[in-house]
């Protein structure tokens, strides 16, 4: 592990430039930064509803809506920029195109937009996948974009969150929270006893803060939760935090996949897919390295982010798009 540089200040009225600035990471990572002081931030989107609810969310902060991955006049606006928050990815999706899009072209246009003879520091948020046994193509566009950003010759680190939760969660464990509240049944893959190592937004926002005041010399650093829980556990977590009355059953896994290609079939943009649930099943651990202490931040234990995240008056309730 290379060492840190020497602790720098940053001043409040530095420009900080955020990539996929609506969606979960972003509208966190928005909302700790103008509570922290920073004045100059600027959120970059390409989906219009999300954008919408940003403006609302934040409106002292510009927010772009537009396609980063279609060069344009917005490549202007990464002049002069100290700080940018490498954010924008493809999560979901039946199409390897809008992977490659989002994460892959979108990214090399950004770092074309940040050359020059003083590149930003570039915080880039990976994901624990690239790590993982699972073939899909999140995976491989993640990976893609993470050699890419290797490859760039300005500062940067990266890091690999695993699984996110928080405030404005349209996936994940903030979908499966609301349809827990619309079903009297909530269903379970096979035995349940997945290993997951969920993380909390609000902490690794923490992180991604850290990082741009301490700005690691390109290093690689996996941000993973410090717990690790059984999927069916993590479920009845948020069953008792939240005060929902869903019963929760297990089904043989090969109904479970059934059900779910008959909903694939019926939107062309399913939370959750067939390729998700594989990789759900896959038995597998991520690094977990002391993020805390190298960084300064408190762990929030798992029940306790569970309930912040999905009880909270003010933000609990304000869901995004897909």
């Amino acid at each position: 592990m290379s060492a840190l540089k020497a602790q720098t200040f940053l001043p409040l009225n530095a420009k900080i430039i955020v990539t996929g600035a609506s969606g979960l990471i972003g509208q966190n990572l928005c909302l700790r930064l103008k509570r922290a002081g920073y004045t100059n931030v600027v959120g970059f989107d390409k989906h219009a509803l999300n954008t919408d609810i940003f403006r609302k969310i934040h409106p002292d902060i510009d927010c772009v809506e537009t396609d980063l991955a279609t060069p344009g006049k917005w490549q202007e606006a990464f002049k002069g920029a100290d700080i940018v928050i490498l954010n924008q990815a493809q999560i979901g999706g039946l199409f390897y195109e809008d992977f490659d899009r989002n994460n892959v072209v979108a990214t090399r246009n950004i770092l074309e937009a940040c050359s020059g003879n003083k590149p930003p520091y570039i915080v880039h948020i990976s994901s624990s996948v690239v790590n993982s046994e699972a073939d899909d193509f999140y995976t491989r566009s993640k990976t893609q974009q993470e050699d890419i950003v290797k490859n760039w010759k300005g500062p940067y680190c990266v890091l690999r969150p695993t699984l996110m939760f928080g405030w404005f969660d349209r996936k994940h464990l903030g979908w499966l929270r609301r349809f827990m509240e619309k079903v009297p049944v909530f269903p379970i893959p096979g035995h349940g006893r997945y290993v997951r190592q969920p993380l909390y937004a609000g902490d690794f926002c923490k992180v991604i803060m850290a990082c741009m005041e301490q700005q690691p010399d390109r290093e690689v650093l996996d941000i993973s939760g410090q717990e690790k829980i059984n999927y069916i556990d993590l479920i009845r977590i948020i069953k008792k935090q939240t005060g929902v009355r869903t019963a929760i059953i297990k089904i043989p896994y090969s109904v479970f996949y059934a059900l779910l290609k008959i909903a694939v079939m019926l939107t062309k943009t399913p939370p959750f897919t067939t390729a998700q649930l594989e990789a759900l099943i896959i038995p597998e651990e991520f690094p977990v390295i002391d993020w805390p202490n190298r960084f300064n931040v408190t762990a929030t234990p798992f029940a306790e982010a569970v309930k912040e995240a999905y009880t909270d008056p003010d933000y609990s309730n304000i869901t995004l798009a897909f």
